[in-house]
């Protein structure tokens, strides 16, 4: 269940002032990281479309509650739910992880990838713990529950990161197929092809065969699963061999790719039902979220709650855990985004929320306010594309930008907060 973290840093706003979203916003600051990542091949070797981001929290700084309620900085206690100063981020500061996984590309194959990187400098936490770092660090790493495994990370000078990309591709003629770039990446060990920690393939989840399936345990360890969570634990060591001293300096940073997005090719069953209720024809059905039938396990609708949640109906003082298995609609709106318009970075202490893009798309920033439990707190970013949407939960935060030369249009439920 998710936990508020108090170390977070609350600030009191003076009545009659507004904070200063124009300078230094953190939407724009986190989205810079985003547009500062490096690829270990050239672009063209992947789908940006596919591309999807983590960086792990150190600190979130929040502003408090307008007039007449300034003073209430503890977050159990704000529960005025048109007051939207309230959920606003003024900063954060980030670990020195980040990961990116998506879709990779040669002439004969299209896989998986997960970059992991550190980052470089004498503030760095592995730097200070060691007093220095060389031209290469270690990592340890196991992805999606495999066995640990220990790379080596070497720095690269232009991201100011000590990096490894790992490829789901053999080997085998994967240097004759890569650009001056990912040859040197490749060559240095920044570029590694690790099928073996990669598994799957993008046909794994190809519309024909999958009538009728549960796709949760279709491929379901795959790397870029549409719906299931991955999950990567790392350690980083001072030295490339593994010794020296390490971050964290006991267990491992806990990685999760765990957005829910789904749509047209993100969803939990797919199928054809003719005649539908009766009717004419043939119709096509995707079930995106589901709490009845064969998929009322997934519990991906329901709300836990804990004693300070308002639930559905305004109450509060519920026992710890107690769960509401609906999803709880108070409001539907259509929104349209200009180009370079963007939602700030919010949290949700109560309610969930759904972002359906219906035209154009953005870039969507899910991260955790509270901790999951699941993961240590980060922000994720990916792109969300027409046809498909994003489900916020409470104690999560969250924004989106249009980054486009065009019109983003949304159509967004749930509840405030």
């Amino acid at each position: 269940m998710p936990t508020i973290v108090h170390s977070d840093s609350v600030f009191r706003v003076e009545p009659g002032k507004s904070p200063d979203y124009e300078n230094a916003n953190p939407l724009v600051k986190l989205l810079g990281l985003v547009e500062r990542h490096r690829p270990a091949a050239e672009r063209e070797a992947y789908e940006a479309v596919s591309l999807q981001y983590l960086f792990p929290l150190r600190q979130l700084e929040l502003y408090g509650p307008s007039a007449p309620d300034q003073d209430l900085l503890a977050a159990e206690e704000q529960d005025v739910k048109t007051d939207f100063q309230k959920q606003n981020l003024r900063d954060f500061r980030l670990g020195d992880t980040r990961a990116v996984r998506g879709w990779a590309a040669t002439d004969d194959w299209r896989g998986p990838f997960l970059q992991l990187g550190y980052r470089g400098g004498p503030d760095s936490g592995l730097w200070q713990a060691a007093g220095r770092l060389g031209d290469a660090i270690g990592v340890t790493v196991s992805v999606g529950g495999g066995e640990p495994v220990r790379l080596r990370a070497p720095y690269d000078e232009e991201s100011d990161f000590y990096m490894v990309e790992l490829w789901g591709r053999g080997r085998d003629g994967l240097r004759e197929r890569l650009g001056e770039r990912g040859k040197t990446s490749l060559d240095s060990g920044l570029l590694q092809p690790r099928p073996d920690l990669l598994s799957g393939g993008a046909a794994d989840f190809a519309r024909d065969g999958l009538d009728g399936q549960d796709l949760r345990s279709v491929s379901a360890r795959h790397p870029m699963h549409p719906v299931n969570p991955l999950h990567v634990d790392v350690r980083w060591t001072a030295d490339a061999d593994g010794s020296g001293a390490s971050d964290p300096a006991e267990g491992s940073v806990r990685l999760g790719f765990e957005m829910r997005v789904r749509g047209w090719d993100a969803f939990l069953s797919v199928g054809v039902s003719p005649q539908p209720h009766g009717g004419l024809g043939f119709l096509e059905y995707r079930n995106l979220f589901s709490s009845y039938g064969r998929l009322a396990d997934s519990g991906e609708l329901d709300r836990v709650l804990e004693p300070y949640n308002l639930d559905a109906f305004g109450r509060k003082g519920h026992a710890s855990g107690e769960s509401e298995p609906f999803f709880a609609v108070s409001y539907m709106d259509l929104h349209v985004l200009d180009p370079a318009c963007g939602i700030g970075l919010h949290r949700h202490r109560d309610n969930q929320e759904v972002f359906l893009m219906l035209e154009g798309d953005g870039l969507m920033v899910i991260g955790d306010w509270a901790d999951s439990g699941t993961r240590t707190r980060c922000f994720e970013v990916r792109r969300l594309t027409a046809g498909h949407l994003a489900l916020l939960k409470g104690g999560q935060l969250h924004g989106l930008l249009n980054p486009a030369d065009q019109r983003a249009a949304l159509f967004m439920f749930g509840g405030y907060d």
